[in-house]
């Protein structure tokens, strides 16, 4: 019988493999981590077991979140009154949607209310959950406002509340949107890690092309719209360029098996396919729709691939996916 790592040991190879894969893993003269450096014989890292509800959390949350962006800049600068109202209805039923998926992956609604027991600043989990919770309030809120305004409820403190709670919703939507991609990147998987500081930005990007595709799909085929997609599409086209171009060992989960095929998949549909069908021929009704359903597809399709390329990520972080290790001490 083997005897037991030494204490520490196992914290020392976990804190190995995640700054191995923030330097890009191309060190040459690392040997490759063995499961005889894990804790008993168990694998150092455990891929995530996260459900498909999941996936389209972060799909739905981001497109929630930029909807009430956009909403509040809307009304700021006295965009289409209807516009503005779709805006508002599409973040608050984007923050209804994502409880229940969060609750649906957890297994019970009890489980959701116990991470609203603890506030941690540190733990981006914890402040996802409290964020989904202001933004769904303040979404409410904002939509009941403008909707008692609508009806003909002439009030200054209805107004001020109004604008307060769209506001505020805007900020916690911006958050919402983004820590998505926070909350992976802080993770020991070594593709999420090296890729920390593109996730929120990606995710925003993802969720900002995701609401102007709904409201082109809804009807508002308007010059904003259109500004918006082509904004989102060129994005994320030199991100799929970026991602394609920059294969180091740690990101093969994005270029190989499933996890590869829907990374490349989502790429193509949100960034040179919808770009394109903007282009040729530019700006019509038809090509704009085809566009915005592309992006949406893309959107989605775009949440699974980070997921199942952490799960390979996860599942062999040596052999399979890496060459060599980076030979990182503890400073």
């Amino acid at each position: 019988m083997s005897a037991p790592p030494r204490p520490g040991a196992t914290e020392e190879r976990l804190y190995q493999i995640r700054h191995a894969a923030s330097a890009g893993l191309a060190h040459p003269s690392t040997p490759q981590i063995q499961a005889r450096d894990s804790y008993y014989g168990l694998a150092a890292l455990k891929p995530p077991v996260w459900t498909w509800e999941v996936p389209l959390y972060f799909f739905c949350g981001g497109v929630a979140g930029v909807s009430a962006v956009l909403g509040f800049v809307g009304h700021l600068f006295r965009a289409d009154p209807a516009m503005v109202r779709m805006l508002l209805w599409m973040a608050l039923i984007g923050a209804a949607v994502c409880p229940m998926l969060l609750v649906a992956d957890l297994g019970r609604p009890s489980r959701f209310l116990n991470m609203l027991r603890v506030f941690k600043l540190r733990s981006p989990m914890s402040m996802g959950a409290w964020i989904l919770v202001a933004f769904s309030g303040f979404a409410f809120a904002a939509l009941l406002a403008h909707e008692l305004q609508r009806a003909g409820v002439d009030s200054a403190l209805l107004v001020n509340l109004g604008w307060l709670t769209e506001g505020l919703a805007a900020v916690t939507g911006l958050l919402l949107a983004s820590y998505t991609g926070v909350l992976i990147g802080a993770t020991a998987i070594p593709v999420w890690v090296a890729h920390r500081r593109v996730l929120p930005p990606h995710f925003l990007i993802s969720g900002l092309g995701g609401s102007a595709a709904i409201l082109e799909l809804a009807g508002f085929l308007v010059p904003v719209t259109q500004a918006l997609g082509f904004l989102a599409a060129g994005v994320e086209t030199l991100l799929e360029a970026w991602f394609l171009f920059r294969r180091r060992p740690v990101d093969a989960p994005l270029h190989r098996g499933r996890s590869g095929g829907m990374f490349l998949a989502a790429g193509l549909l949100q960034g040179p396919a919808a770009l394109l069908l903007r282009l040729v021929p530019i700006g019509t009704p038809v090509g704009r729709t085809a566009a915005a359903a592309c992006f949406l597809l893309g959107s989605v399709l775009s949440r699974y691939a980070w997921i199942w390329a952490g799960r390979a990520s996860a599942r062999d972080p040596t052999s399979q996916f890496a060459d060599q290790r980076a030979g990182l001490t503890r400073p």
